[in-house]
């Protein structure tokens, strides 16, 4: 864990530049925004490269963005799908820290990551973490799972949070505060995610759960307003201080995560958790700071 608790995006690259870089391996790295956020990542010491693709389109992408490769190792591997399989095995094998996706779809690189020879396979649930700096938030928040898990049964929930709780750690945050969130702060056996929300919160008091506090349901206003929380007459340990938000299905964490970013005006970073080493899966609508930044975040968890 970090000296202290990181709050902001500035907190997290100061805590990553200047260190002894760690390397971070690309799939398929012939894309303009993969190597653009390349330079930014040198450019401030974040972390070194191996860029796995088609060297003539690289070396022909990087020339036109004025993007300096010296120092930077790149594998020739036209094949987009071999070039994750090849990928994964670098990382897997400790000659990456950070497995990082370029121009090949998601599942693509899933599929590699999941390999069982060549793999970063842990046993543990896959999920997406988004974090997020909010203008008026003295905190960083995170949100668990708007990008992978459909709709997540008991377990996999349980699986999720843990995963978010071992990124929370390395921010510096322990224990985590985790609201399960719902529409309605009680539970109703008509609303599943309530009981799901019940259970969690049992199981983390029972220890199967770990490093977290873990509250619910709750609703957003009172997971992240302690002024809310007080008007509705909840107590609780997490309301209005909660740190990561469970959200009951990948509906409602997209929505939630991206009306963050659009309409609050939020920066995201956002990773892959609960495989062997962090892995990097930007969307192409992703902004070069939110490209930066979901580096610099796995290169913090490695």
């Amino acid at each position: 864990m970090p000296e202290k608790t990181l709050k902001s995006f500035d907190d997290i690259l100061n805590a990553v530049k200047d260190k002894t870089p760690r390397r971070v391996v690309v799939a398929a790295a012939q894309d303009d925004a993969v190597l653009e956020t390349v330079r930014g990542a040198r450019e401030q010491k974040i972390a070194e490269f191996t860029l796995i693709g088609d060297i003539d389109k690289i070396k022909t992408t990087a020339h036109r963005l004025s993007v300096n490769l010296d120092g930077v190792t790149i594998i020739h591997e036209p094949d987009n799908r071999r070039a994750a399989y090849r990928a994964a095995a670098l990382v897997s094998s400790g000659q990456g820290d950070v497995l990082m996706k370029g121009l090949i779809t998601t599942a693509d690189l899933l599929r590699a990551v999941l390999d069982k020879e060549v793999g970063l396979r842990t046993g543990r649930v896959l999920s997406h973490i988004a974090v997020y700096e909010l203008p008026g938030f003295q905190r960083l928040l995170m949100i668990t799972d708007g990008g992978m898990n459909i709709a997540p049964a008991l377990q996999e929930k349980a699986d999720i949070i843990q995963n978010s709780v071992q990124l929370a750690n390395v921010l510096g945050i322990s224990p985590a505060k985790v609201a399960i969130l719902a529409a309605v702060e009680v539970v109703n056996p008509d609303m599943p995610a309530t009981l799901d929300a019940a259970a969690l919160t049992k199981m983390a008091d029972r220890g199967q759960i770990r490093g977290a506090v873990v509250d619910g349901p709750l609703a957003f206003d009172n997971a992240v307003s302690l002024e809310a929380a007080s008007h509705k007459g909840i107590i609780s340990p997490v309301a209005g201080f909660a740190d990561i938000l469970v959200t009951p299905d990948i509906e409602a964490g997209n929505i939630l995560g991206k009306s963050l970013v659009y309409a609050a005006k939020g920066k995201m970073a956002g990773l892959i958790l609960g495989a062997a080493k962090p892995v990097v899966v930007t969307s192409r609508a992703d902004t070069y700071e939110a490209k930066l930044m979901s580096i610099a975040l796995g290169v913090l968890l490695s």
